[in-house]
């Protein structure tokens, strides 16, 4: 026998769905859109939507911590390759050397260079747009997901780029944290599916597809990166939950993640032996 929930503010309508902080029902009247599912007005209002204007663009907001973190590991890993290099608008010298991915390095050993080399940039521009992109990110997605599961998306997110790299561009040298950003607007786009929401209308679905426009239109930007990384960050977070869904399960879905990106380093790393000898292109 079915059972009919009704909106706890609206006794005599059905309910549509349940806040995703409190999880009371609620019906249409009363869902107002959130970054993934709806929340009812009691708990909009204890928590007010973001609002990004030029005062607030670079006011660190306080759930956001892992993205913050990552953000200054690239700035000062900037630093230091141009420090070191002498030239703060291009990739070059010893950090570019040891950490860039490159597949006939990586085949002959340098596995790091599957995740160091999303940690550098060639130039200021470069660095300025993917960090401003993954902060904007960062602020939508790490309050949602949990500093824990958004750092897991992202390090899912980027070892992918990695692999679409060294299938499909083995033999460019390759840097840049484009391809775990671009996974992170993949996994933002499952999970506002899966909360029943429109991407078109968020924004989100917009964003990629301009993305993507650039991707194919732009010489010299990583067509396998921002690809690897979209279709990683999807699959990453068509599995995890928000921390505000029921748990059931939660440990094992995060598990599987992670086994999911050990499982994609592996690949990246058979993809630089094999395609380095066999380019597609």
């Amino acid at each position: 026998m079915d059972v009919v929930t009704a909106c706890y503010r609206h006794p005599q309508q059905t309910a549509a769905v349940s806040c995703q902080r409190c999880e009371r029902p609620i019906c249409t009247k009363c869902m107002v859109q959130a970054s993934v599912g709806f929340q009812c007005p009691e708990c909009t209002s204890a928590r007010p939507q973001k609002v990004i204007n030029s005062r607030t663009l670079f006011r660190g907001h306080n759930e956001v911590v892992v993205g913050k973190i990552i953000i200054g590991i690239n700035v000062a890993v900037f630093a230091v390759m141009a420090l070191l290099s002498g030239n703060p608008n291009g990739a070059s010298g010893p950090v570019y050397e040891y950490g860039a991915l490159f597949g006939p390095l990586v085949a002959a050993g340098d596995w790091w260079r599957v995740f160091t080399s999303a940690f550098l940039h060639a130039g200021v521009l470069h660095l300025g747009m993917n960090m401003l992109l993954l902060w904007f990110l960062s602020q939508e997605m790490e309050p949602v997901l949990g500093k824990m599961r958004f750092a897991i998306l992202y390090v899912t997110a980027l070892i992918g780029g990695s692999l679409g790299v060294l299938i499909l561009s083995p033999l460019s040298p390759t840097v840049g944290a484009s391809g775990a950003v671009f996974g992170l607007m993949g996994g933002l786009i499952v999970l506002q599916l899966r909360a029943h929401q429109n991407p078109w209308k968020s924004g989100i679905g917009g964003l990629v597809l301009i993305n993507l426009l650039l991707t194919f239109a732009i010489p010299g930007i990583s067509i396998g990166g921002h690809l690897g990384g979209l279709l990683a960050g999807a699959a990453a977070g068509a599995v995890l939950h928000p921390v505000s869904w029921p748990q059931q399960g939660a440990a094992l879905r995060s598990t599987v993640v992670v086994g999911f990106a050990f499982t994609l380093g592996a690949f990246a790393l058979a993809a630089a032996s094999f395609f380095t000898v066999n380019p597609l292109f």
